[in-house]
């Protein structure tokens, strides 16, 4: 082989993983999602038993799955992409945590999460992201029956680096990082003058987002681009409302504040924009 056509050889191997990595560019960003969501199923089966069953596992798909198909085909006339359903039900079964083990728990929250979707909507859209809404929503029907998983991973670096570094580049791919990386800032920030406030150590003050809890939140919950306002500032700014907010809830000793904070910020937010452009659109025809 000559020098010359080595040289083109070794060229075309180094280029085609970057090939393969823009070929990605591509991808429907649910799928990218879907392989992030089942790493951490995966990681917190494997090294902490966390699922706690695959029968849950199965119950919490079947019933996301089903009733977006059933829903779908009633309103659309078509059975939708159902990876946004796979989504939420493998976060169900990671974060839901019934007392006793009661299964029929996932099943509701499944039913709830996709139902929200096509129930509480405004102007064709959902306002709320399903997972968040369906576990906020149990836990204040349910306080003394539902749990959501909360303790870190075992404060196993490893694990919280494949997690992150997984989750960090599939945002950046999904066009998302902005939001996740406001969010972690706005966490920091809040949280060490929380601690500061308190005269309380600032390390167990921002521990928590190192659990599998805030990871979803961070990557799948606070990112959703359906429930997520349009502009990046926007987005920059809501998410860091939320944190405020959030650190509020915890001031009150409130375990689970981000959903919280997420289910009362993030449809607000949306109808303010909504409301917005509704009134630039009437100035603009009013103009014409």
């Amino acid at each position: 082989m000559s020098d010359s056509t080595q040289a083109v050889a070794v060229a075309e191997s180094r280029a085609r993983p970057w090939r393969w990595w823009d070929w990605t560019r591509h991808v429907d960003p649910r799928y990218l999602i879907a392989f992030l969501i089942t790493l951490v199923l995966i990681a917190a089966q494997l090294r902490y038993h966390m699922v706690g069953g695959y029968d849950r596992l199965a119950l919490a798909l079947f019933a996301c799955t089903a009733t977006e198909a059933l829903l779908s085909w009633f309103t659309r006339g078509k059975i939708v992409n159902l990876l946004s359903a796979y989504i939420s039900g493998v976060s169900l079964t990671l974060l839901l945590k019934p007392q006793g083990g009661v299964l029929w728990w996932f099943a509701l929250g499944g039913f709830i999460a996709i139902a929200s979707k096509y129930v509480l909507q405004y102007r064709n859209n959902h306002l709320w992201n399903p997972t968040n809404f369906a576990i906020s929503a149990l836990l204040l029907a349910a306080p003394n029956r539902i749990s959501v998983l909360s303790h870190q991973w075992g404060n196993d670096l490893t694990t919280n680096l494949v997690i992150w570094m997984f989750g960090l580049v599939i945002a950046g791919r999904v066009r998302v990082l902005h939001i996740t990386l406001a969010y972690v800032a706005s966490f920091f920030v809040l949280n060490g003058l929380r601690a500061v406030l308190l005269h309380q150590p600032v390390l167990p003050e921002i521990a928590p987002i190192t659990g599998p809890m805030y990871q979803l939140f961070i990557f799948f919950m606070i990112t959703d681009p359906k429930t997520t306002v349009r502009s990046k500032k926007w987005q920059c700014i809501v998410v860091f409302i939320v944190a405020v907010v959030e650190m509020v809830l915890r001031l009150y000793q409130s375990v689970y504040a981000p959903f919280y904070a997420l289910f009362l910020v993030g449809p607000t937010a949306l109808l303010i924009e909504m409301w917005m452009e509704s009134r630039r659109a009437r100035a603009v025809s009013a103009t014409a």
